[in-house]
């Protein structure tokens, strides 16, 4: 077996474990409530066409995750850590982009500056701080989580100085687009906004080094910079990437609302970001990784949440639920955890040792 199809089965072979989690949960609300996978199309209050359900919800609200995966990814797989203040980066970017937008008042029907600047204005921020967590792990060789923790601690602060820790509210329909629906397309907007970031990562992927000296830093930073490569540029580069990721989700966050609370938005979002990283079968230690099964891992988790709150879950026990999962995660990539998995395998399947070997 060649090695170009050694990486594609094993790419398989990972994409796997968030397309059984997937079926799972698929056929536990078919059998739960097969209501749950209908879709209708209704009107608006503006009388708009949208479509609605549970399987659009999943895809709407699951953009914003899926987007911050795909940082979340590159980070992880580069530093063999996990970024914990990106739920607090969206709450800056989207205060800064109320701000821009709004001025000096703190409630507009009319934009003082067009979105697109907003956006930029708030990307050019998020990845300032993206870049300053990035250094810390890089040059002063911080260990992620415990860099990233300065921003976690004190974004949300940072947040609502921004804005003299007032609450902005922007009445421009306009603004709400990106989070709702454009009049006339019943698809959620964040579909697209999603759709579009992954068609970016994967043809940066695809016709750049990115990937590979991701990875490469991730597996050996020693070897890595023996091979030419600037390992601390590397890093540095995949936090800045998260933090345009960051920047874009929290656009479709704060679109959503029009406005920002500072102490709830976001909130938790970190950890879903890092579980759908798990989910995807990548390994927390970073290394080798399957961008593709992030994105898929984002939407099972969406998938899950929405599942908790169909059956009336309470919001303060869903993340009890996913701290659950996180667990059995991490303990099932563990390298000890996956040798035993492999022995039992090739206990039960002799024959499958043997054709390895051949």
């Amino acid at each position: 077996m060649s090695k170009a199809e050694k990486k594609q089965k094993a790419g398989s072979r990972q994409i796997l474990i968030p397309l059984i989690a997937l079926a799972i949960l698929a056929i536990f609300n078919l059998i739960v409530d097969p209501s749950f996978f209908s879709i209708s199309l209704g009107v608006n209050s503006q009388g708009d066409p949208v479509l609605s359900g549970n399987l659009v919800t999943v895809l709407d609200y699951g953009a914003e995750l899926a987007i911050l995966a795909i940082g979340m990814t590159l980070v992880t797989a580069a530093t063999g850590g996990q970024d914990i203040s990106v739920g607090a980066a969206m709450a800056i970017s989207g205060s800064i982009m109320l701000r821009v937008l709004c001025g000096e008042t703190t409630q507009t029907s009319v934009l003082h500056t067009p979105i697109i600047v907003a956006l930029l204005v708030s990307i050019v921020v998020a990845m300032l701080f993206g870049a300053f967590n990035g250094a810390l792990v890089a040059f002063f060789k911080i260990q992620p989580m415990v860099a990233t923790l300065i921003l976690f601690t004190a974004g949300r602060s940072i947040a609502a100085w921004i804005n003299n820790n007032e609450l902005p509210i922007i009445d421009d329909p306009k603004f709400g687009y990106a989070g709702g629906f454009i009049p006339g397309i019943p698809i959620p907007t964040p579909i697209f906004i999603a759709v579009i970031c992954m068609i970016v990562i994967a043809l940066l992927l695809r016709f750049t080094n990115l990937g590979l000296y991701t990875q490469s830093v991730g597996i050996n930073e020693e070897s890595s910079r023996l091979n030419g490569l600037n390992p601390e540029l590397i890093k540095l580069l995949t936090f800045v990437i998260l933090g345009v990721c960051v920047a874009i989700a929290g656009w479709i966050k704060v679109s959503r609302l029009s406005t920002i609370n500072y102490s709830t938005f976001a909130k938790d979002i970190e950890m879903d970001a890092i579980l759908a990283v798990a989910l995807g079968g990548n390994a927390l230690s970073g290394g080798k990784f399957n961008m593709a099964s992030s994105i898929l891992g984002a939407y099972v988790i969406q998938f899950l949440t929405t599942t908790l709150y169909r059956m009336d879950v309470s919001s303060a026990a869903i993340s009890a639920y996913k701290a659950v999962v996180v667990i059995l995660l991490v303990v099932m990539s563990a390298p000890t955890v996956q040798a035993w998995a492999k022995n039992m395998w090739k206990k039960l399947r002799p024959h499958a040792a043997v054709k390895e070997v051949g």
